[in-house]
């Protein structure tokens, strides 16, 4: 069998979001930082997520991570995360599945009941405790970067809609928190579509109109993600939740509740006064998938009131792949078509 790569990917879901982890056949990219590295992936060689994403091999769906050596004293691992159109800092399902991935193929060894992780994200190490029973990941709580706002109740001109409200924040990639029953939606399966088609009309105007910096990374400075929020529901215990969907470019929807997202909405609600330090919070997908969250305390970053939130939940394996590259394929770095990605690439 002649082929010009071969590369092993790990299949797997967190809360219903892909978050494939590539476990062999590519050597770690050059870069002091795992962000560094990140970045030279971007700008240099885009080849590989474009060869795993797009189609034949990939999809519209479809997440990818690179594992690489860790950078932070004590980490036991670093990942890249690769999506259909960008290279995010952080992403709380993909974090979930790397850390399941990790412990179920014993690349990091499995303590039970419990096993402690320090993962190296772009955005910068997150620890991960995984409860683990016979050899099996059950749940993972990640605790993430730390986030806050950028700017609440911006107004953003948006053709068809007038003007709307966003809350512009941070939660290891950024967004604009949009009320998705102002705009019409409940939130169900049947919106998808129209979801997307709004939410890359919002995206757009936000950053055509509102600029944002990251005080600590100037390399972050748009606004990547548009996540629609329903309303904070409280239940009989007291317990918080609220349902949201994200908008992921060129155009699919987040099938889990998005861990950056109720991180960046979590930074949002303390900045109001609706959620304080230890308060629990539900995020519920649009699959009715959940994300346990938390905001364990309050810190600071660049003078901003800053949070730091953990997620909790739960990933599944569905398979191992070897992905070959023919060398007479007549496409080396995949193909899109706007039927199934909205906007090709």
């Amino acid at each position: 069998m002649k082929s010009a790569r071969s590369i092993t990917v790990v299949g797997c879901h967190a809360e219903g979001e892909v978050g494939r982890v590539i476990t062999g056949g590519v050597l770690p990219p050059p870069g002091d930082t795992v962000f560094d590295q990140r970045t030279f992936l971007k700008t240099h060689d885009d080849a590989l997520r474009r060869l795993l994403l797009f189609e034949p091999r990939g999809g519209a769906f479809v997440h990818l991570n690179l594992i690489v050596p860790p950078v932070s004293p004590g980490a036991d691992a670093g990942f890249i995360i690769m999506e259909p159109d960008d290279y995010p800092p952080m992403s709380g399902s993909n974090s979930i599945c790397v850390a399941t991935v990790l412990l179920e193929t014993g690349m990091v060894a499995m303590t039970e009941p419990e096993t402690r992780l320090l993962l190296d994200a772009p955005a910068g190490p997150v620890a991960v405790v995984a409860t683990c029973h016979n050899g099996k990941v059950e749940r993972v709580r990640v605790t993430n970067v730390p986030s806050f706002v950028f700017r609440l109740d911006a107004s953003v001109e948006v053709e068809g809609l007038g003007t709307i409200t966003a809350d512009l924040a941070y939660g290891g990639d950024t967004f604009a928190i949009v009320d998705a029953p102002g705009l019409g939606f409940v939130l169900s399966r049947d919106e998808a579509r129209d979801l997307v088609e709004t939410g890359e009309r919002i995206k757009a105007a936000v950053n055509e109109q509102h600029s944002i910096l990251h005080p600590e990374n100037p390399a972050i400075d748009f606004t990547s993600f548009v996540q629609f929020a329903a309303p904070v529901e409280t239940d009989v215990d007291g317990r918080k939740s609220g349902r949201n969907t994200v908008v992921i470019s060129p155009g699919k929807l987040d099938r889990s509740p998005t861990g950056t997202g109720c991180s960046a909405r979590l930074a949002v609600l303390h900045a109001r006064g609706e959620i304080a330090v230890g308060e629990a919070f539900v995020g519920r997908s649009i699959l009715d998938t959940e994300f346990h969250c938390r905001i364990e305390e309050e810190t600071d970053v660049g003078g901003r009131l800053a949070v730091v939130p953990s997620i909790t939940g739960r990933a599944w394996l569905t398979g191992i792949h070897q992905y070959l590259l023919d060398p007479d394929d007549p496409f080396p770095e995949g193909y899109t078509l706007n039927d199934t990605w909205y906007r090709a690439l």
